[in-house]
């Protein structure tokens, strides 16, 4: 087990826990400062000085470095027991990733960088959704930039190759009437379109409620990014309210897949909606809305939570084939 791993699972395992985020966030920022080290022992007060890291994760990459199982990730999966486990294998059997950003809106690099990270992790598909217009505080893609990206799509995949394909895709607005963000004949050329507010997130129930029916009933919209939009870190942002369980019927009868998303800071839906989403019989799509290559790591916490809410494979379609996936758009 390398030091990134040990990092990687002890995230994973305090996810399980339901513990702060920002402990979590704080073992994938030392995974990520530990990736470039060369193979061999690390003693504690050099990892210690690497940006990112403090004295828990440092010991953790010290005992890693020389071979031994960190003594801290040995009493977390002792005291998770054997349902950690399963959902660690749940984790494992994951093959895509359904939200991820670029340069081309507010994310922070190119597109060969985000799919060759994603690739690099063992994912068969990913899906490209930057932002459209009306959020302009992202830079998000108007129809012509739009256009554009999807050639630069097709260029990516003939420079990967085989095994692996960055998918076409958008996170586009839900407007207040429901309607989305985007030209039509767009959408109808795109693999997945992930649907998500982003404005007007305090509204009365009642309109919130009509807003996100109408969208995840629309047939282009295959899934509803972070339903509550809300922010649980820094000064946060409380959800919104909406009619739960009309939103998640609609979601199981239309077939749109309820995003568990895996920012550190959103966490949504909420443990409660995510269990009222589950016993609806929804589909879900464990995303990372990952804005940097690293950030593409997050999506085994996401995993912790579906496992704990007793979601398995039929239901995640982030562990889906790529042909499968395809196929069930095409089947709504």
């Amino acid at each position: 087990m390398t030091p990134d791993e040990a990092l990687r699972r002890i995230a994973f395992l305090l996810e399980w826990r339901g513990a702060s985020p920002y402990r979590v966030r704080a073992f994938h920022t030392a995974a990520d400062a530990v990736r470039g080290l060369p193979p061999g022992p690390v003693d504690a007060a050099e990892a210690g000085r690497l940006r990112g890291v403090g004295p828990v994760t440092a010991e953790v990459i010290s005992q890693a470095s020389a071979g031994a199982v960190p003594a801290y990730l040995v009493r977390l999966q002792a005291e998770a027991g054997p349902d950690a486990l399963a959902g660690w294998r749940l984790a494992a059997a994951t093959t895509g990733d359904c939200h991820l950003h670029s340069d081309w809106s507010d994310g922070g690099s190119p597109l060969d960088d985000m799919a060759a990270a994603a690739r690099d992790l063992g994912h068969e598909w990913a899906v490209l959704t930057d932002h459209s217009p009306r959020l302009t505080i992202a830079h998000g893609l108007g129809p012509e930039r739009l256009r554009s990206q999807l050639r630069a799509v097709a260029a990516v995949n003939s420079r990967l190759g085989p095994g692996f394909r960055l998918l076409t895709g958008i996170e586009c607005d839900i407007l207040e009437d429901g309607s989305l963000d985007q030209e039509e004949d767009l959408l109808a050329r795109l693999d997945i379109v992930v649907a998500s507010v982003h404005s007007k997130l305090r509204s009365d129930p009642g309109p919130m409620t009509a807003r996100l029916l109408a969208a995840v009933r629309n047939p282009r919209v295959d899934v509803l990014g972070h339903c509550t939009g809300r922010i649980i870190t820094g000064r946060g942002r409380p959800q919104s309210r909406f009619d739960a369980e009309a939103v998640f019927a609609a979601c199981a009868e239309s077939g749109t897949a309820v995003e568990i998303n895996c920012r550190p800071e959103r966490r949504d839906p909420p443990d409660d909606l995510l269990a009222q989403a589950a016993d609806a019989g929804c589909r879900f799509a464990v995303d990372t809305d990952a804005h940097a290559p690293e950030q593409l790591h997050w999506q085994s916490t996401g995993y912790a939570r579906a496992a704990r809410t007793g979601l398995g494979t039929d239901r995640l379609i982030t562990t889906w084939s790529l042909g499968r996936l395809l196929d069930s758009r095409t089947g709504r």
